[in-house]
């Protein structure tokens, strides 16, 4: 076809929808409410692998200390700490001041405590280690080593809960891929449907069209041009709702003890870029599904 007859296609698909406003705009809104939500999966999963890897460049080690810990024997377990690699201590928590912040976690449960007849919590060393990776910091011979030194009791470190956490994400993107799925599905639905409505409507003038000798692809291309449209004005409502929801939620780094814990990023450009021709692409095929089971050839 001529660039004339082209232009003429893109005019017409546009003017149908126009000519269907309402039609068009809740199915606009539906398929931007699907692309949200795949959009809130994608946008979690890139967080939570930039946090994992943010903590897993300063982890935190607390070294709990064995009771009647004589002066000489805890200088030495700090000095031990202090010249680790990377290392701060963030802090020192007696058995005291242990036993009192249990007393005020535990708040109107204090009374629970009343049977004991000793404090059994440990006092304690928090210790950050930053740039593990850089510093090549082995926690685990790390643990092992102040665990054989004197007066040490037990040592745990945030790697522990960081496989932990990773094995969440792994699960995390099972669900996504498979929600992101279903969602795919729905939106190629709400397209085909919007389309079926639209050839319902203009049924005389397709009868028309072809009686005056229109090829099938002529009578075709304006409903691929609707579907196209729809997707890609969905995908960009869903890339303007998140924007604004990034902004209203993002703040500034949380830090606890020098840790990073929550920086909120955005959707890289490949990803939003990745969501876009997504919606165009899911566009064109729904209304490329419909037109092909209501106007094959002869009909």
């Amino acid at each position: 076809m001529r660039l004339r007859t082209w232009l003429y296609l893109l005019k017409q698909g546009a003017d149908n929808i126009l000519s269907n406003r309402l039609i068009h705009t809740i199915s606009v809104g539906t398929i931007a409410v699907s692309l949200i939500l795949l959009g809130a999966f994608l946008l979690l999963l890139i967080n939570m692998n930039e946090w994992m890897q943010e903590w897993g460049q300063s982890l935190s080690l607390s070294v709990y200390l064995e009771d009647n810990l004589t002066e000489e024997a805890k200088q030495a377990i700090q000095n031990r700490l202090a010249h680790l690699p990377g290392a701060e201590i963030t802090a020192f928590t007696s058995k005291e001041k242990a036993e009192q912040e249990l007393i005020k976690a535990l708040g109107n449960q204090e009374g629970l405590l009343e049977g004991l007849s000793r404090n059994p919590l440990p006092a304690s060393f928090e210790v950050l280690i930053r740039d593990v990776v850089r510093n090549r910091v082995d926690l685990k011979e790390v643990k092992q080593d102040l665990e054989e030194m004197a007066g040490v009791d037990e040592v745990q470190y945030s790697d522990q809960w960081l496989e932990r956490f990773e094995s969440m994400i792994a699960l995390f993107k099972m669900v996504g891929f498979v929600t992101g799925g279903l969602l795919c599905i729905m939106v190629l639905f709400i397209i085909a449907n919007t389309i079926k409505l639209t050839i319902y409507a203009r049924r005389e003038e397709i009868e028309i069209y072809k009686l005056v000798g229109a090829t099938d692809w002529f009578v075709k291309v304006p409903f691929l041009v609707e579907g196209t449209i729809q997707g890609l004005m969905g995908g960009l409502v869903a890339l303007l709702v998140l924007f604004l929801a990034y902004h209203a939620l993002a703040m500034k780094t949380v830090q606890l003890s020098g840790l990073p814990l929550i920086r909120l990023a955005f959707l890289p450009g490949r990803y939003a870029a990745l969501l876009l021709l997504l919606s165009l692409f899911l566009g064109m095929i729904g209304s490329f599904i419909t037109i092909g089971r209501f106007l094959r050839p002869g009909t």
